[in-house]
């Protein structure tokens, strides 16, 4: 099978853990062992996500005031090579000497006339207190919003439309590569509408699920898994009736509201995934990666009810 994984954070960086390199690069490791077995069995093709370390670029370039802070586009391309670096390097350390992996920055286009240019809603960045904010607000033109007792940039989260290193994606994968890409949701791009053709980097986020279920449709996956912290899909979540979800189906999955924050981002994808292609997609712990890939653990969303 061809099978897109997308890593959430806890690949990279567990609540509560410090920022260090050091402790993404412990993580990475005691994953890696799982995610070879996969490549060993499977083809597989790696997304993850990047919010924890494209705060803490924004943040280090913030302290250096003799120039303007860098933008979110080219933090995001930053992220992708330092984390494909780690990916690649952990993984090549488990996986026979012959296996081939590869790390592609990868742009994602969007659409200048999303509605969400309008609304920001996407949190980036530290907290402010709200006089902080109303001036960062007039310097630099940025969008505040509350977050809980504090204030924090809010910046766009469009709907990812192509993949523009889509065939080249395709190519290597034909040949056999062990493949990162889309880090992160993409680096957010768009065709200037002041000029003819040419592609300028945008100020958003792009959901790393929805990016990956888009990559997972564009290279022909048989299989999209978004690798979480939890085990599953839960209805009932917080209550004495919570329960996880075996197998379900696009529609099932529909019928219940998920939070826009966490977990329904992931389920749009799968749901997108599974009615486009017919094929299967899951929700689940990292650590049981093999099971979920086998189809025996995780939240199994297929187009056929149990």
């Amino acid at each position: 099978m061809r099978v897109v994984v997308a890593l959430g954070g806890n690949a990279l960086l567990r609540r509560g853990e410090p920022m260090t390199a050091e402790a993404q690069r412990a993580n990475v490791r005691s994953a890696a062992p799982g995610l070879a077995v996969v490549a060993t069995e499977h083809q597989l093709v790696l997304s993850h996500g990047n919010g924890p370390q494209v705060g803490l670029l924004a943040l280090q370039a913030a302290a250096y005031t003799e120039v303007a802070p860098y933008p979110l586009d080219m933090l995001g391309a930053q992220s992708e090579g330092m984390i494909g670096y780690v990916l690649e390097q952990e993984l090549g350390n488990v996986l026979p000497q012959e296996v081939p992996l590869a790390t592609i920055l990868t742009m994602v286009e969007v659409d200048h006339d999303d509605p969400a240019f309008s609304d920001p809603t996407k949190f980036v960045g530290p907290v402010y207190t709200q006089q902080e904010a109303g001036r960062l607000e007039a310097e630099k033109a940025w969008t505040f919003k509350p977050d809980g007792d504090a204030w924090r940039r809010v910046v766009p989260s469009p709907e990812p439309r192509r993949i523009f290193e889509i065939r080249p994606i395709r190519w290597l994968l034909d040949q056999g590569v062990v493949l990162i890409c889309a880090g992160g949701g993409g680096i957010p791009t768009m065709f200037d509408p002041g000029a003819d053709r040419t592609l300028v980097g945008v100020e958003a986020v792009i959901d790393k699920d929805l990016a990956s279920g888009l990559l997972a449709r564009q290279v022909d996956a048989d299989l999209l898994v978004m690798a979480t912290d939890v085990d599953g899909v839960y209805v009932g979540w917080g209550t004495p009736e919570q329960r996880r979800l075996e197998r379900v189906t696009p529609a099932e999955l529909r019928a219940t509201s998920f939070p826009a924050g966490s977990m329904g981002p992931k389920v749009e994808a799968a749901c997108r995934f599974v009615e486009a292609t017919g094929g299967r997609a899951a929700i689940g712990s990292l650590d049981d990666i093999h099971q979920i890939v086998e189809g025996t653990a995780g939240t199994q969303v297929t187009s056929r009810p149990a």
